[in-house]
């Protein structure tokens, strides 16, 4: 089976954000199925398709909002208006649908497409008719920009989200509808898409590396805490504004909270202990420097990668009910808490060692696997035929 996985972004060897993560893992296990896999999309400005022999770049565009001028981004809101498309979508219509068109030409006979979240497929959305479909819901945007809309203190950045989350809620349902199958990163996002039904729709539990992590060894800790995100995806923003707000004030002043990843606006905290880092070399390496890991999403939708990767190093946790979307096998050295007092006092309690690091290769194992036996329930949908190599 020949599949087109449709994607603003095509993969470039060097994931660095959640939805680049997850959509490595994704067509990892597509793979792994037997299928034949061609991309299509765009590329980031100076950044090459790491399997350029199965990739059709369609050009390169920065689809991120927070470095681009406040000129570009009245423009994309103009163009937005006037093609009644979302501001995301928008930001892809650098090429023609029937650009598009074409290019999925030059890729030759194909079974059907895999739509990779709503951004390009609702760009090109006519594009794509005709030809069975898999969309990939990596979140329920509609639900994501409504609470973006109510977090927001600005009358025109809640009126743009209000925008958004109307349009989304249409465009979501209509490719829902028209795909003969949905994978979901969440198993709540599933009813909230409206494709809970048997044989409609399935969750799929990611993995963020290629093979397990290494056997614990010991690690040389820089912090109390340490944690690592896009601060500027709005969602994961409103998690950030909550840490800093409402746990953060609970923590002893002698407590270090190391916060690494682009934030962008006048974000800061009155706490002594409190530091900013931005960009980091290594990621893993700046997760294994603090003692625990906050995991502190309090809105969106999906899975949040963060929280996968932390429980494949083994490393403690202490996590908000949201941020184990996604997540069956919660590890042992994981403490739930939503209420910002408990949270600050289970991270109290996990800097000084308790829980400790845990083997977390069995949780990659098992999540790699129920990925696998997932992504077949989507390629049944389609005609694929399991195979006793795969099975």
């Amino acid at each position: 089976m020949h599949l087109v996985f449709a994607t603003s972004i095509v993969p470039d060897g060097a994931p660095s954000t959640g939805y680049e993560i997850a959509n490595a893992a994704i067509i990892g296990a597509l793979r792994r199925a037997g299928i034949r896999v061609t991309i299509l999309g765009f590329s980031w400005p100076g950044k090459l398709p790491d399997d350029p022999r199965n990739t059709v770049v369609l050009g390169s565009v920065d689809v991120r909002t927070d470095s681009a001028s406040f000129t570009q981004k009245l423009t994309w809101l103009g163009r937005a208006v006037r093609a009644g498309l979302t501001f995301s979508s928008i930001k892809l219509r650098v090429v023609s649908p029937q650009a598009v068109r074409t290019a999925l030409e030059t890729i030759g006979p194909v079974d059907g497409y895999i739509l990779n979240s709503v951004q390009f497929a609702a760009a090109f959305e006519e594009v794509f008719e005709g030809k069975p479909t898999i969309f990939v819901a990596h979140n329920v945007e509609h639900r994501s920009a409504e609470e973006s809309a109510a977090a927001s203190e600005g009358l025109f950045k809640r009126a743009l989200f209000a925008r958004e989350a109307r349009l989304l809620r249409d465009i979501e349902a209509r490719l829902c509808r028209k795909a003969r199958f949905v994978f979901t990163l969440a198993e709540e996002d599933r009813p909230a898409l409206g494709v809970a039904q048997e044989g409609k729709s399935a969750f799929l539990p990611l993995v963020t590396r290629h093979k397990p992590a290494p056997t614990p060894v010991r690690r040389d800790l820089a912090c109390d805490a340490a944690l690592i995100g896009t601060w500027t995806w709005q969602p994961n923003r409103i998690g950030l504004d909550w840490f800093l707000n409402e746990v953060v004030p609970h923590l002893p002043p002698h407590f270090r909270v190391r916060i690494a990843g682009h934030v962008g606006g006048a974000v800061k905290s009155a706490h002594p202990g409190v530091t900013f880092v931005g960009r980091v070399p290594d990621a893993t390496e700046f997760v294994r420097s603090g003692a625990v890991v906050p995991l502190i999403s309090t809105a969106g939708s999906g899975v949040q990668i963060k929280t996968i990767e932390t429980f494949e190093l083994g490393l403690p946790s202490v996590a908000t009910t949201r941020s184990l979307r996604g997540i069956e096998a919660v590890p042992s050295n994981c403490i739930v808490a939503d209420e910002p007092r408990a949270f600050a006092r289970a991270l109290e309690q996990a800097a000084q060692g308790a829980p400790r690091d845990l083997d977390g290769r069995a949780f990659f194992e098992g999540q790699r696997n129920a990925l696998d036996r997932q992504i077949m329930l989507g390629l049944k949908a389609l005609g694929h035929i399991e195979s006793k190599a795969f099975a």
